[in-house]
């Protein structure tokens, strides 16, 4: 198992990308602080986990609350004493609107949780990596990193476009250390996200693209799975990517080569 002795941090863990990382995690032997909003969702999960022989805590947090975030990351410590990885993936769609459109609280709703909740994560985690290393890996997207045809996506994408510049910061600082700072980039996955995605007159703005065959090369059409992303996860977590940081990786099929 490659995270035997492990403990890890892992944001969002009640469903998608998250919850099948952190299912990931604890078969390969990590002891897992499953991190979200929904009570039900990551009690769901972490049973789950537990069920199967591995180990996992609930913690119900807001992201974009450091003290929130402060006392979640305490909670480990206190149950297994050290953290070694921390996956920053939770984030929200938010707004897509005509920029004239939307909102500055929208904007504001959609910078705090992806971008703040992304730095409060990393930042109170840091202390812990910083005993024995460690890794972090974030998860960003393929909007604002290589695709900007998403037109209304703008805070959404200028949040993606900013953690990969905050993990290529973060990285080189904390090297010394042995932290390992990584930022995927998913195209379309098998997620509920987008069910959260509030989409508000884009009629107007977007451009009149189609793409016959669908938007992804690899799989004509077909989207990745949160397995998928998941494996890829783990090899940033694990020793097999030792000598990676500050990296950006995309998981998407061509999807972002094709729609750029």
């Amino acid at each position: 198992m490659q995270l035997t002795g492990k403990v890890a941090l892992i944001t969002g863990a009640g469903s998608g990308i998250a919850k099948a990382t952190a299912k990931l995690f604890a078969k390969e032997g990590a002891k897992i602080g499953a991190l979200g909003r929904s009570q039900d969702e990551l009690e769901e999960a972490v049973t789950e986990i537990n069920n199967n022989h591995g180990e996992a805590i609930p913690i119900v947090a807001d992201i974009s609350h450091p003290e929130e975030m402060q006392k979640a990351i305490q909670t480990i410590i206190d149950k297994w004493g050290h953290l070694d990885i921390v996956f920053a993936n939770a984030g929200i769609n938010g707004v897509w609107a005509p920029i004239e459109e939307l909102t500055p609280e929208d904007w504001d709703q959609t910078i705090n949780v992806n971008l703040k909740g992304t730095f409060l994560t990393v930042k109170y985690a840091v202390p812990y990596l910083k005993k024995q290393g460690g890794s972090v890996i974030i998860t960003s997207s393929i909007n604002g990193t290589r695709t900007f045809s998403n037109t209304g996506a703008t805070a959404y994408s200028c949040t993606k476009a900013a953690q990969v510049a905050f993990t290529k910061m973060v990285a080189l600082e904390l090297a010394k250390h042995r932290i390992r700072v990584n930022v995927i980039c998913p195209g379309a996955i098998e997620t509920n996200i987008d069910e959260n995605t509030d989409r508000q007159d884009l009629e107007k703005v977007q451009e009149p693209v189609e793409f016959p065959e669908g938007e992804i090369p690899l799989t004509d059409g077909k989207p990745g799975t949160s397995q998928q992303v998941a494996q890829l996860v783990l090899f940033l977590a694990s020793d097999a990517s030792s000598h990676i940081t500050g990296t950006e990786v995309w998981i998407d099929g061509g999807e972002s080569l094709l729609k750029a």
